[in-house]
């Protein structure tokens, strides 16, 4: 377990935080930063979320009070660069906050980095990382206990579940261990409703979701005797569906349910390159496919994005990379 004084200390002694995560962010990005913005306001000081991307319709029940603001420059430059520590939730590598990384790339200003996942960018001394722990939501729930620095409630303990039950795969992937369970206790002891949790973020989804769900799974291939499943997603199939660029999001382990299957690729058109998503099954290092093309993650959950370049060429060249693995 982490020793999390010296970020009890820094929240101790300053008065202004900006908080944010990676951009298109999923519950756990958003459960971390609603749970700790609501320490911090418990602890009578001012606190912002300002996220690269908007927040998904389906997580929008975590912010109950609306708190999270969309980035925009012009609104917001001054108030960033105004606040005494700018914290990072959910990832290590600047490049997933674009534009944003600016403001965390000053030497004047106190950078705080939770996260879970391996390979850190270097540029804080205020890292708290630890690749063991099966969720960012639940380094905040251990920092909060080991600290005692606010008393749990519903405002704080709904949104670290989110984001510990959408990170664990509904509690059945490898990092879900009896501390993860004994937390998830203790948050449903403080009122959390896990049916109205996974209910908002898993089955109340928009009917455009569902028809781009249908082209994806329609263009699943596989490759390599049956051991690689991969789908590709295009521009056409998101104008034609309706759906949103964040709408994507888990549809990569629809590859891996396919028997036989051991590596799950997701390859993604943007309006300005690819996004590709890397899933695997038994002790295949799937990060280490990634971080080829640029990306990275985690053992078995990983993903990068290619900017200027178009899908096919790129499909051929991560599979011919994934078959290495196997």
């Amino acid at each position: 377990m982490l020793d999390f004084t010296k970020l009890k200390n820094i929240i101790d002694n300053n008065n202004s935080f900006l908080i944010t995560s990676h951009v298109n962010p999923d519950a756990d990005a958003i459960g971390s930063e609603i749970a700790l913005y609501n320490v911090i306001k418990k602890l009578g000081k001012e606190a912002y979320i300002i996220n690269h991307s908007p927040t998904p319709y389906n997580m929008a029940f975590l912010d109950r009070e609306n708190v999270i603001r969309h980035f925009n420059e012009e609104i917001h430059d001054d108030l960033i660069y105004s606040c005494d520590v700018l914290i990072l939730l959910d990832l290590n590598q600047l490049n997933r906050i674009r534009n944003m990384s600016k403001y965390f790339r000053q030497e004047d200003k106190v950078v705080v980095c939770i996260d879970h996942h391996e390979d850190p960018e270097d540029f804080t001394e205020n890292l708290f990382l630890e690749t063991s722990y099966s969720s960012t939501g639940e380094m905040i729930y251990d920092f909060i206990q080991q600290t005692k620095i606010v008393e749990l409630d519903l405002s704080i303990a709904e949104p670290i579940y989110a984001a510990i039950m959408t990170d664990t795969g509904s509690f059945r992937f490898e990092r879900t261990t009896p501390n993860t369970h004994k937390a998830a206790a203790r948050l449903l002891d403080c009122g959390v409703d896990p049916k109205h949790v996974y209910m908002s973020i898993f089955d109340d989804n928009k009917f455009e979701r569902l028809r781009l769900m249908g082209f994806a799974i329609s263009s699943v291939k596989l490759h390599a005797d049956g051991q690689i499943c991969y789908m590709t997603i295009t521009q056409k199939m998101l104008e034609e569906s309706g759906a949103a660029e964040n709408e994507v999001e888990g549809f990569v382990n629809f590859c891996l349910i396919v028997k036989g299957v051991k590596i799950g690729l997701l390859f993604y058109e943007l309006k300005n390159g690819i996004k590709i998503s890397f899933r695997s099954k038994v002790d295949i290092p799937i990060n280490k496919l990634a971080a080829e093309f640029g990306g990275g993650g985690h053992y078995h959950a990983a993903g990068a994005r290619i900017y200027e370049v178009e899908v096919n060429e790129y499909v051929e060249k991560v599979l011919k990379a994934a078959e290495r693995y196997l």
